[in-house]
């Protein structure tokens, strides 16, 4: 019987694979070009699950344009967001951070806060007696108001880049909007596309079958056939990376790029219940054409896209009902 070859089995493009350590990832807002984007690069929301949309194909050039198709979209649940802080960078290092005028209480459960006894204009004066100059980037540290979903009280905060020529557009921004909510619908709008980060539905602890797909072994083999037939050679005399092998699957960060946003939408002017696993959607949401990464009620990030491509970005479709 001939030897049995295979190409490597799981890419190693990926390493090391084990559970992020926070459910919101770091995004590189330098790269997302800030043109493709309103005043924020991104901005939280949730996973509220998957239905079927019953939509008008609108594509140009498309074998089914005017036609009635239906297509799979996700729903995501995107409630408010607030600034928390203000970061300036020099030489793409943080700097400052000046924390904003109000904050909510549930703040206290999440990150510590000492600045919270200075009056509270103490850090609308150090907003305005800041010397440009000094820096070359401005962020925004945002939390979400998912109190008003019902999903949970504590708040998620991610760092969010903003748009602008330079810093003096971008703390203009800053200065009309530190202490409003700010709503997704103002950043986002139908057929555009965005990409979404966050993390994957954990599956615990795996052999190297579902890990990384190997084939399993012959019937009558011997210790297993859902392992590895060989670990490695005796010199060097330990185990590789390369060596599939079982470890936990599942709760990486990764990212989804090119979106379709089917519709957006109030959940007080067209409501949207009874998700299963989720149950109703309270604030604005955003659908997206396709699957997304996680679980029901997953928070995830949602940018301007960082790579468009022309291909997803003609594809046009207009919202008849969800099914």
């Amino acid at each position: 019987m001939p030897t049995r070859k295979s190409p490597r089995s799981g890419s190693l493009q990926f390493w090391p694979r084990k559970r992020a350590n926070k459910f919101l990832p770091r995004v590189n807002w330098g790269a997302i070009p800030s043109d493709k984007s309103k005043n924020l690069k991104g901005f939280i929301c949730y996973k509220a699950g998957m239905a079927s949309a019953y939509v008008k194909d609108n594509t140009p050039d498309s074998m089914t344009k005017d036609k009635p198709i239906t297509i799979p979209v996700t729903i995501l649940e995107c409630p408010s967001i607030k600034i928390f802080s203000v970061r300036f960078y020099k030489d793409n290092k943080v700097s400052k951070d000046i924390l904003a005028e109000t904050l909510d209480k549930e703040l206290k459960r999440k990150v510590k806060l000492p600045n919270l006894k200075l009056k509270s204009n103490a850090n609308k004066a150090k907003l305005d007696s800041v010397k440009l100059e000094d820096y070359d980037n401005v962020t925004i540290i945002a939390y979400s108001q998912v109190k008003t979903t019902g999903l949970k009280k504590k708040p998620d905060l991610v760092e969010i880049g903003l748009t602008g020529a330079n810093v003096e557009e971008k703390l203009a921004w800053v200065k009309e909007n530190i202490n409003r909510e700010i709503s997704a619908l103002e950043i986002f709008e139908a057929n555009q596309l965005v990409d979404l980060r966050g993390l994957t539905r954990g599956r615990g602890l795996v052999g190297p079958v579902k890990r990384f797909g190997i084939k399993l072994k012959a019937s009558k083999s011997e210790k297993g056939r859902r392992r590895p037939g060989n670990i490695g050679p005796w010199h060097p005399a330990r185990v590789t990376f390369r060596i599939p092998m079982a470890g936990q699957l599942g709760m990486f960060t990764r990212a989804v790029y090119n979106n379709k946003i089917v519709s957006v939408g109030k959940a007080s002017e067209n409501p949207i219940k009874n998700v299963k696993n989720y149950g109703d959607v309270k604030t604005d949401y955003i659908i997206v054409r396709g699957s997304i990464q996680g679980p029901a009620k997953r928070q995830l990030v949602m940018t301007a896209p960082l790579r468009t491509s022309k291909k997803q970005d003609k594809k046009n479709f207009e919202l008849v009902r969800l099914m």
